[in-house]
């Protein structure tokens, strides 16, 4: 009998989130980062350096355009002889030239967007992990082969988030995701349940608006749609506001997802072919599901071509509440080119220690089709996320 793992579940099927979108099925993974909603600010993206030449000449007190303040009495007045007749000059009075370099727009930077008539794009390659380690308590009378193991997903995931800039302000985007995952069941006995998906699983639509930019101060709104193949559709609403100090910007920032499944339920599962029997752990018995997460980060240019991007970020995912922290090096060399490397991990998560049901469903066996049969409980533990990147971003 052949076993393999299965991504969703509803009346007559299973769908459990691949990877971490078994978590969110947004996946933020990047969701983690949120997805695509970068916007740039005026001022803050710009490094301004000031270069200033001084040259110092005799002059009488009407001929002098700009003073540089004198570090002492004798650098201002300068004595001539020592006999009558001599005179004073003043000699500190300088010309200054200040040259003020091209503006440059951080393309890592958390607020970018392109320009009106711009195009950006970021092409995200990524590692990603999920796991946790869970113990199978079923009902009485109730057998089961395994009643411990770990469940372990690891993602390599591609991802391109397209924009345009219709104006200085406003912004379309287009996003793609190829995923190949492995999936597994890792049983006490050392045996393993194996699954493999290679496919483009996600495309999504959005907008982006800027609309506040000054000094001080910027914010943008973000809405955009995204569909996961054969898991679920994510309707995604994204607010930033940043406080510009220097080179830096501290800012916060507020996600919402409403997701619709294509099935009943999601969560994990391991299933035989023939016949069509599947052991179900489900994350939550419903068609639809409200993640929103929210939190602090900062952008700081450390030098022209180098920057620093640290997020913690608390999130509700449904069935349970994770923390999380992210930090990311982006060096840009000019103005239309970046690379920026980052690491996400998870610090605390609400599954350790919860217990989920446990189902049983089979089909398509004359007089044996059970339906969605509640068996027992799982309990999770040592729930883990973790993820790297390399971001390739370009403005044309």
């Amino acid at each position: 009998m052949k076993k393999q793992l299965l991504f969703a579940f509803g009346a007559a099927a299973i769908v459990a989130t691949p990877g971490l979108a078994a978590t969110r099925v947004a996946s933020s993974a990047d969701l983690t980062s949120g997805p695509a909603a970068r916007t740039y600010s005026n001022v803050d993206y710009n490094k301004y350096e000031t270069r200033t030449t001084t040259r110092t000449y005799d002059a009488d007190d009407g001929n002098v355009l700009y003073y540089t303040a004198p570090s002492s009495r004798s650098q201002l007045y300068k004595e001539y002889g020592a006999t009558s007749g001599s005179k004073t000059v003043r000699t500190s009075r300088s010309e200054t030239v200040r040259t003020t370099l091209k503006r440059k727009y951080y393309l890592a930077h958390p607020f970018y967007q392109p320009l009106g008539g711009y195009f950006g794009s970021v092409t995200d390659f990524s590692y990603n992990s999920s796991s946790y380690g869970m113990k199978l308590t079923p009902y009485d009378g109730v057998s089961l082969s395994e009643t411990d193991g770990d469940w372990d997903a690891k993602m390599f995931s591609i991802k391109e988030d397209f924009s345009y800039g219709i104006t200085d302000r406003l912004a379309l985007m287009g996003m793609l995701r190829y995923d190949a995952a492995d999936y597994q069941f890792k049983w006490k006995d050392g045996s393993k349940d194996k699954e493999s998906d290679k496919d483009l699983n996600m495309f999504g639509l959005g907008a982006q608006w800027r609309f506040v930019d000054n000094t001080e101060w910027i914010a943008t709104l973000s809405g955009y749609f995204e569909h996961q193949k054969d898991v679920a559709n994510d309707f995604i609403l994204e607010l930033k506001a940043g406080y510009k100090v220097a080179r830096s910007t501290i800012y916060g920032l507020a996600r919402g997802w409403y997701v619709s499944f294509d099935e009943d339920a999601y969560g994990n599962g391991v299933s035989s072919d023939d016949p069509a029997r599947t052991l179900f752990v489900a994350y939550r018995v419903d068609d639809k599901a409200f993640y929103a997460e929210g939190g602090v980060g900062v952008f700081s240019v450390l030098d022209e071509d180098w920057t620093l991007n640290l997020e913690a970020i608390l999130g509700n995912y449904d069935w349970h509440n994770q923390a999380s922290i992210k930090g990311a090096i982006g060096w840009q060399p000019n103005d239309w080119f970046a690379l920026n490397l980052y690491a996400k991990t998870s610090f605390y998560d609400s599954a350790d220690g919860k217990k989920l049901k446990m189902y049983w469903y089979q089909a398509d066996v004359p007089g044996l089709d059970t339906g969605l049969t509640n068996i027992g409980k799982t309990k999770l533990d040592d729930y883990n996320e973790w993820s790297v990147g390399l971001q390739v971003i370009f403005q044309f």
